[in-house]
């Protein structure tokens, strides 16, 4: 029999304890313990009743650095146990999740070095690079994340001319992000490829970190059937600037500005829809406070822009969108705080009630999947 005390101290650490009789990560723990220790040798049992099992589980979890120093000094721990550390062997390890190294403008590379552990040389940009690493965690999409690993992986920049169009979209999606505050870069991809090049921990960290988002994938996808050469996929998310280099023609890698609500690509014939769903936070004034929901999981309510009227060029464009040939593809995100939007998918005009702002019905050519059907749904409640 074992007898744990230690509640009369803060720095007692229950990890120490089971990790030592258990093995594995903070992860790992927590799992055998909220589990009723599944994983024991044959012969062995261990038993903690529903008050001791919370106790337990709040000190481990309440053991995790929370502090930029606490994190380093982890770092130094799994290192050394684990020579080859990756971003994933951390995390495994550690028990910290993805934003936790990322938080506070800080990225791998950074907690690399402040915990000793040796990194590539520097490029020019190398802080710009670094932090611009952070604005990738909404990735969720199979191709683009092993497209972005071929690219980290190659010891050349790509040929920007030699690449097919869905490849360099693709590309022009990362380059945007990565050199969104770089001053130095030049104006066509070629110029963005070549400075990133000179940057191998970033890339190195890049590859790393999309291995782990390889593993946060959480909704089935399906390819954006009305532009293929477009390499978007509906219920993932991006944010505008990807949206836009996703539908870029040409090598030019700065794409225009897009802070309003929609945006019309006559090239493309398409209408791009942003929208955020909770408009509570007080980010709206009362003119753009739109009244946007999922009625079900094919139909969704979105309001216009306040100025536009039924009868205006955008109204029938709307209304008129399927004999016109131009498609509709709404993107919704819960909050402002959330950088990136969820691709809704084509969608098809049902009706509309009023105008100045329009009030339109749309059905959407693929079901929101349950989970998100449930929080659009609940945003407005």
């Amino acid at each position: 029999m074992l007898d744990f005390v230690g509640q009369h101290r803060k720095e007692f650490q229950f990890h120490r304890r089971f990790g030592a009789l258990l093995g594995g990560s903070r992860k790992q723990l927590e799992k055998q313990i909220e589990s009723g220790f599944p994983f024991l040798p044959s012969g062995c049992h261990m038993q903690l009743d529903a008050v001791a099992t919370q106790t337990v589980l709040e000190n481990i979890r309440q053991s995790l650095p929370s502090t930029w120093p606490a994190k380093a000094r982890e770092l130094q721990r799994v290192a050394e146990a684990t020579p080859d550390i990756t971003l994933k062997r951390f995390l495994e390890e550690s028990g910290l999740e993805l934003e936790d190294i990322y938080s506070n403008n800080h990225c791998w590379s950074d907690l690399l070095e402040a915990g000793g552990v040796a990194t590539l040389p520097n490029g020019p940009e190398e802080n710009a690079l670094r932090r611009a690493l952070g604005r990738l965690l909404h990735l969720d999409d199979e191709q683009r994340i092993k497209q972005y690993r071929s690219f980290a992986q190659s010891t050349l920049p790509p040929s920007i001319g030699s690449l097919d169009t869905r490849t360099r979209r693709l590309f022009h999606m990362l380059a945007t992000v990565l050199t969104e505050s770089v001053s130095t870069v030049g104006e066509n991809l070629n110029d963005a490829a070549s400075l990133i090049w000179q940057h191998p921990q970033v890339l190195m960290e890049l590859d790393q970190l999309m291995d782990v988002l390889t593993e946060r994938i959480d909704h089935v996808q399906a390819p954006l059937s009305t532009h293929p050469e477009v390499p978007l996929y509906v219920h993932a998310r991006y944010t505008r600037r990807e949206i836009l280099a996703a539908f870029s023609e040409g090598d030019r890698l700065k794409v225009p500005e897009w802070r309003e609500g929609v945006r019309w690509l006559p090239d493309a014939s398409v209408d791009l829809l942003a929208f955020t769903l909770d408009k509570a936070s007080g980010h709206f004034s009362p003119t753009t406070r739109y009244r946007d929901y999922a009625i079900s999981r094919e139909l969704i309510h979105w309001e216009s822009q306040s100025v536009t009227r039924a009868e205006s060029d955008t109204g029938q464009r709307y209304q008129q969108h399927g004999t016109a040939g131009s498609i509709a593809l709404p993107f919704a995100r819960l909050t402002t705080d959330q950088r990136a939007f969820w691709l809704l998918g084509p969608a098809s005009y049902v009706s509309h009630k009023g105008e100045r702002p329009m009030g339109i019905t749309w059905r959407l050519a693929h079901d929101l999947p349950g989970d998100l059907y449930a929080r659009f749904a609940a945003a407005v409640s």
